[in-house]
Protein backbone atom coordinates (compact mmCIF):
# COMPACT_ATOMS: atom_id res chain seq x y z
CA UNK A 1 0.00 0.00 0.00
CA UNK A 2 1.41 3.26 -0.95
CA UNK A 3 0.32 6.58 1.25
CA UNK A 4 -0.27 8.36 -1.99
CA UNK A 5 -3.41 6.14 -2.54
CA UNK A 6 -5.02 7.63 0.74
CA UNK A 7 -3.68 10.70 1.11
CA UNK A 8 -3.00 14.12 -1.06
CA UNK A 9 0.44 15.57 -1.41
CA UNK A 10 -1.34 18.54 0.47
CA UNK A 11 -3.00 16.14 3.18
CA UNK A 12 0.84 14.50 3.89
CA UNK A 13 2.72 17.89 4.07
CA UNK A 14 -0.20 18.71 6.45
CA UNK A 15 0.33 16.20 9.14
CA UNK A 16 3.67 16.22 8.82
CA UNK A 17 4.71 19.18 10.15
CA UNK A 18 6.86 19.45 12.90
CA UNK A 19 6.73 21.85 15.93
CA UNK A 20 9.60 22.23 18.31
CA UNK A 21 7.33 23.69 21.24
CA UNK A 22 5.27 20.72 21.38
CA UNK A 23 8.37 18.70 21.12
CA UNK A 24 9.43 20.34 24.21
CA UNK A 25 6.60 19.64 25.67
CA UNK A 26 6.15 15.97 25.12
CA UNK A 27 9.94 16.02 26.66
CA UNK A 28 9.16 18.02 29.56
CA UNK A 29 6.06 16.49 30.63
CA UNK A 30 7.54 12.81 30.30
CA UNK A 31 10.74 13.95 33.03
CA UNK A 32 8.21 16.12 35.35
CA UNK A 33 6.12 13.32 35.66
CA UNK A 34 9.30 10.47 36.35
CA UNK A 35 10.25 13.46 38.98
CA UNK A 36 6.60 13.12 40.22
CA UNK A 37 7.11 9.64 41.03
CA UNK A 38 10.58 9.81 42.49
CA UNK A 39 8.45 12.90 45.16
CA UNK A 40 5.62 10.64 45.95
CA UNK A 41 7.98 7.93 46.81
CA UNK A 42 10.04 10.48 48.84
CA UNK A 43 7.29 12.02 50.73
CA UNK A 44 5.33 9.23 51.45
CA UNK A 45 7.50 6.24 51.73
CA UNK A 46 6.17 2.61 52.45
CA UNK A 47 5.43 -0.33 50.31
CA UNK A 48 2.84 0.46 48.49
CA UNK A 49 4.10 3.69 47.26
CA UNK A 50 7.26 1.70 46.14
CA UNK A 51 5.13 -0.68 44.52
CA UNK A 52 3.30 1.80 42.70
CA UNK A 53 6.31 3.95 41.57
CA UNK A 54 8.03 0.67 40.33
CA UNK A 55 4.98 0.04 38.02
CA UNK A 56 4.77 4.19 37.03
CA UNK A 57 8.63 4.04 36.39
CA UNK A 58 8.06 1.62 33.86
CA UNK A 59 5.60 3.26 31.57
CA UNK A 60 7.64 6.64 32.13
CA UNK A 61 10.44 4.23 30.99
CA UNK A 62 7.88 3.44 27.88
CA UNK A 63 7.39 7.20 27.17
CA UNK A 64 11.31 7.71 27.04
CA UNK A 65 10.98 4.70 23.84
CA UNK A 66 8.29 6.59 22.58
CA UNK A 67 10.76 9.85 22.28
CA UNK A 68 13.83 7.45 21.15
CA UNK A 69 11.53 6.07 18.62
CA UNK A 70 10.12 9.66 17.18
CA UNK A 71 13.68 11.08 17.49
CA UNK A 72 14.91 8.04 15.54
CA UNK A 73 12.20 9.20 12.87
CA UNK A 74 13.44 12.66 13.09
CA UNK A 75 9.70 13.32 14.10
CA UNK A 76 9.71 15.14 17.00
CA UNK A 77 11.96 18.33 16.44
CA UNK A 78 12.30 20.73 13.23
CA UNK A 79 16.40 20.44 13.74
CA UNK A 80 17.96 16.59 12.72
CA UNK A 81 20.71 17.28 15.26
CA UNK A 82 18.32 18.23 18.17
CA UNK A 83 16.55 14.50 17.68
CA UNK A 84 19.65 12.77 17.37
CA UNK A 85 20.77 14.58 21.26
CA UNK A 86 17.64 14.37 22.40
CA UNK A 87 16.71 11.10 21.40
CA UNK A 88 20.12 9.90 22.93
CA UNK A 89 20.53 11.78 25.49
CA UNK A 90 17.29 12.72 27.20
CA UNK A 91 15.67 9.37 26.61
CA UNK A 92 17.43 6.07 24.85
CA UNK A 93 20.84 6.29 27.12
CA UNK A 94 18.40 6.49 30.10
CA UNK A 95 17.08 2.86 29.05
CA UNK A 96 19.52 1.07 28.07
CA UNK A 97 19.28 1.91 24.25
CA UNK A 98 20.46 3.88 21.33
CA UNK A 99 18.87 6.48 19.21
CA UNK A 100 21.06 5.77 16.42
CA UNK A 101 21.26 1.92 16.13
CA UNK A 102 17.48 1.24 17.51
CA UNK A 103 16.29 3.37 14.24
CA UNK A 104 18.78 1.60 11.59
CA UNK A 105 16.66 -1.63 12.65
CA UNK A 106 13.37 0.18 13.86
CA UNK A 107 13.14 1.43 9.67
CA UNK A 108 14.14 -1.97 8.06
CA UNK A 109 10.72 -2.88 10.13
CA UNK A 110 8.51 -0.19 8.84
CA UNK A 111 9.99 -1.39 4.96
CA UNK A 112 9.37 -4.63 5.59
CA UNK A 113 6.10 -4.85 7.51
CA UNK A 114 3.46 -6.91 7.01
CA UNK A 115 5.98 -9.31 5.06
CA UNK A 116 8.06 -12.53 6.18
CA UNK A 117 11.45 -10.31 6.39
CA UNK A 118 9.99 -7.97 8.85
CA UNK A 119 12.97 -8.17 11.40
CA UNK A 120 10.47 -7.60 14.19
CA UNK A 121 8.30 -10.32 13.58
CA UNK A 122 9.92 -12.36 16.36
CA UNK A 123 8.27 -10.26 18.66
CA UNK A 124 4.29 -10.93 18.11
CA UNK A 125 4.63 -14.01 15.05
CA UNK A 126 3.73 -17.02 17.53
CA UNK A 127 0.67 -15.05 19.28
CA UNK A 128 -2.07 -16.54 20.28
CA UNK A 129 -0.59 -18.36 22.91
CA UNK A 130 -1.95 -20.90 25.33
CA UNK A 131 -2.80 -19.37 28.76
CA UNK A 132 0.17 -21.51 30.58
CA UNK A 133 2.58 -20.00 27.81
CA UNK A 134 1.30 -16.76 28.55
CA UNK A 135 1.89 -16.55 32.44
CA UNK A 136 5.59 -18.49 32.25
CA UNK A 137 6.21 -15.23 29.32
CA UNK A 138 4.89 -12.91 31.99
CA UNK A 139 6.91 -14.62 35.10
CA UNK A 140 10.06 -14.55 33.35
CA UNK A 141 9.62 -10.66 33.12
CA UNK A 142 8.65 -9.82 36.48
CA UNK A 143 11.13 -12.20 37.79
CA UNK A 144 13.96 -10.25 35.70
CA UNK A 145 15.08 -13.35 33.93
CA UNK A 146 13.92 -11.10 30.71
CA UNK A 147 15.76 -7.94 31.44
CA UNK A 148 18.98 -9.99 32.23
CA UNK A 149 18.55 -11.24 28.88
CA UNK A 150 17.49 -8.21 27.08
CA UNK A 151 20.59 -6.07 28.59
CA UNK A 152 22.99 -8.77 27.61
CA UNK A 153 21.42 -8.37 24.24
CA UNK A 154 21.50 -4.84 24.23
CA UNK A 155 25.04 -4.47 25.56
CA UNK A 156 26.32 -6.48 22.91
CA UNK A 157 24.53 -5.30 20.05
CA UNK A 158 24.66 -1.68 20.58
CA UNK A 159 28.46 -1.64 21.71
CA UNK A 160 30.59 -0.31 23.97
CA UNK A 161 29.92 2.99 22.93
CA UNK A 162 26.23 2.88 23.87
CA UNK A 163 27.10 1.43 27.43
CA UNK A 164 29.02 4.32 28.22
CA UNK A 165 26.37 6.71 27.46
CA UNK A 166 24.28 4.52 29.56
CA UNK A 167 26.83 4.92 32.72
CA UNK A 168 26.77 8.79 32.54
CA UNK A 169 22.85 8.76 32.27
CA UNK A 170 22.63 6.63 35.13
CA UNK A 171 25.04 8.40 37.40
CA UNK A 172 22.94 11.72 36.06
CA UNK A 173 20.02 10.13 37.46
CA UNK A 174 21.43 9.29 40.35
CA UNK A 175 23.27 12.33 41.19
CA UNK A 176 20.10 14.29 40.97
CA UNK A 177 18.19 12.45 43.29
CA UNK A 178 21.62 12.10 45.50
CA UNK A 179 21.21 16.08 45.66
CA UNK A 180 18.35 16.24 47.05
CA UNK A 181 19.17 13.75 49.68
CA UNK A 182 16.85 10.81 48.17
CA UNK A 183 20.02 8.98 46.66
CA UNK A 184 18.42 5.47 47.61
CA UNK A 185 15.42 6.36 45.21
CA UNK A 186 17.16 5.67 42.36
CA UNK A 187 17.00 1.72 42.94
CA UNK A 188 13.67 2.68 41.35
CA UNK A 189 14.87 3.21 38.39
CA UNK A 190 16.56 0.11 37.63
CA UNK A 191 14.11 -2.09 39.85
CA UNK A 192 11.37 -0.63 37.40
CA UNK A 193 13.66 -0.94 34.18
CA UNK A 194 13.98 -5.24 34.88
CA UNK A 195 10.28 -5.68 35.91
CA UNK A 196 7.48 -3.59 34.97
CA UNK A 197 9.38 -1.64 31.87
CA UNK A 198 9.90 -5.77 30.28
CA UNK A 199 5.96 -6.41 30.97
CA UNK A 200 4.69 -3.46 29.70
CA UNK A 201 6.99 -3.89 25.90
CA UNK A 202 5.70 -7.49 26.06
CA UNK A 203 2.66 -6.33 25.85
CA UNK A 204 2.49 -2.78 23.83
CA UNK A 205 4.93 -4.80 21.93
CA UNK A 206 2.17 -7.93 20.77
CA UNK A 207 -0.98 -5.56 21.04
CA UNK A 208 0.85 -3.59 17.58
CA UNK A 209 1.01 -7.14 15.46
CA UNK A 210 0.05 -9.56 16.89
CA UNK A 211 -3.55 -11.63 15.94
CA UNK A 212 -4.46 -9.12 13.51
CA UNK A 213 -6.12 -9.74 10.15
CA UNK A 214 -3.21 -10.64 8.30
CA UNK A 215 0.38 -10.31 9.48
CA UNK A 216 1.46 -10.86 5.52
CA UNK A 217 -0.92 -8.15 4.05
CA UNK A 218 1.00 -4.78 3.11
CA UNK A 219 -1.59 -2.88 4.00
CA UNK A 220 -0.86 -1.87 7.74
CA UNK A 221 -4.58 -1.58 8.50
CA UNK A 222 -4.64 -5.54 8.28
CA UNK A 223 -1.45 -6.08 9.81
CA UNK A 224 -0.68 -3.74 12.51
CA UNK A 225 -3.49 -2.61 15.21
CA UNK A 226 -4.26 1.13 16.87
CA UNK A 227 -5.81 0.32 20.41
CA UNK A 228 -7.60 3.18 21.82
CA UNK A 229 -6.77 2.88 25.86
CA UNK A 230 -8.71 3.11 28.66
CA UNK A 231 -7.70 5.96 30.83
CA UNK A 232 -6.20 4.27 33.46
CA UNK A 233 -4.46 2.58 30.93
CA UNK A 234 -2.64 5.31 29.19
CA UNK A 235 0.28 5.93 31.69
CA UNK A 236 1.76 2.49 31.50
CA UNK A 237 1.18 0.91 27.82
CA UNK A 238 -0.38 4.47 25.53
CA UNK A 239 2.15 7.53 26.41
CA UNK A 240 2.95 9.90 24.14
CA UNK A 241 0.42 8.28 21.70
CA UNK A 242 2.28 5.28 21.16
CA UNK A 243 -1.16 3.28 20.85
CA UNK A 244 -1.99 5.00 17.50
CA UNK A 245 0.23 2.47 15.50
CA UNK A 246 -1.87 1.82 12.35
CA UNK A 247 -1.35 5.51 11.59
CA UNK A 248 2.21 5.30 12.61
CA UNK A 249 2.88 2.70 9.62
CA UNK A 250 0.79 4.53 7.23
CA UNK A 251 2.46 7.74 7.63
CA UNK A 252 5.71 7.62 9.77
CA UNK A 253 6.77 11.22 9.12
CA UNK A 254 3.34 11.88 11.06
CA UNK A 255 4.62 13.53 14.93
CA UNK A 256 3.33 12.06 17.51
CA UNK A 257 1.32 14.44 18.87
CA UNK A 258 -0.15 14.64 16.17
CA UNK A 259 -1.29 11.28 15.94
CA UNK A 260 -4.69 11.52 17.54
CA UNK A 261 -5.87 14.33 15.56
CA UNK A 262 -4.42 12.11 12.34
CA UNK A 263 -6.63 9.15 13.18
CA UNK A 264 -9.94 11.41 13.69
CA UNK A 265 -9.01 12.88 10.37
CA UNK A 266 -8.02 9.05 8.69
CA UNK A 267 -11.69 7.97 10.71
CA UNK A 268 -13.74 10.85 9.16
CA UNK A 269 -12.57 9.91 5.52
CA UNK A 270 -13.58 6.65 5.64
CA UNK A 271 -10.05 5.20 5.93
CA UNK A 272 -9.88 3.01 8.97
CA UNK A 273 -13.41 1.27 8.60
CA UNK A 274 -11.76 -2.04 8.14
CA UNK A 275 -8.76 -1.28 9.80
CA UNK A 276 -8.03 -2.89 13.45
CA UNK A 277 -8.72 -1.28 16.18
CA UNK A 278 -9.35 -2.42 20.15
CA UNK A 279 -10.98 -0.38 22.57
CA UNK A 280 -8.43 -0.82 25.73
CA UNK A 281 -5.67 -3.12 26.40
CA UNK A 282 -7.95 -5.75 28.42
CA UNK A 283 -9.56 -6.50 25.58
CA UNK A 284 -6.33 -6.96 23.45
CA UNK A 285 -4.48 -9.08 25.75
CA UNK A 286 -7.47 -11.21 25.88
CA UNK A 287 -7.12 -11.77 22.29
CA UNK A 288 -2.96 -12.67 22.96
CA UNK A 289 -4.05 -16.05 25.19
CA UNK A 290 -6.04 -19.02 23.59
CA UNK A 291 -9.08 -20.25 24.52
CA UNK A 292 -8.55 -22.89 27.55
CA UNK A 293 -8.25 -26.42 25.78
CA UNK A 294 -6.57 -25.07 22.41
CA UNK A 295 -3.28 -25.92 21.57
CA UNK A 296 -1.03 -22.69 20.23
CA UNK A 297 0.13 -22.85 17.13
CA UNK A 298 3.48 -24.55 16.14
CA UNK A 299 6.25 -22.13 17.04
CA UNK A 300 8.16 -20.84 14.33
CA UNK A 301 11.39 -20.03 14.48
CA UNK A 302 12.04 -16.82 13.06
CA UNK A 303 15.62 -16.13 11.59
CA UNK A 304 16.14 -12.01 12.24
CA UNK A 305 19.02 -9.11 11.69
CA UNK A 306 17.39 -7.99 15.14
CA UNK A 307 18.84 -9.22 17.94
CA UNK A 308 16.73 -7.16 20.72
CA UNK A 309 13.42 -7.72 21.59
CA UNK A 310 12.31 -4.16 21.68
CA UNK A 311 10.42 -1.79 19.13
CA UNK A 312 8.03 0.70 18.59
Amino acid sequence: MKVSELLTKEEIREWSRLSDWKAIKVVAITWASIAAVFAMVAIWTNPFTIALAILLLGGRQLALAVITHECGHNTMFTRRWVNDFVGEWLAAAFICSNEEKYSASHLKHHRLGGTEEDPDLQNYVNYAVTRKSFRRKLLRDITGLTGIKLFTMSAVGYGPKAVAHWVVAQLVLFSVLFAFGQGWLYLLWPAAWMTSYMVIIRLRNAAEHAVVPNQFDPDPRLHTRTTIPYIWERPFLAPNHVNYHIEHHILASVPSYRLAGFHRFLKDKGLLENACIDKGYINVIKQLILPKGVDGKPYIEVTSPNDREVTI
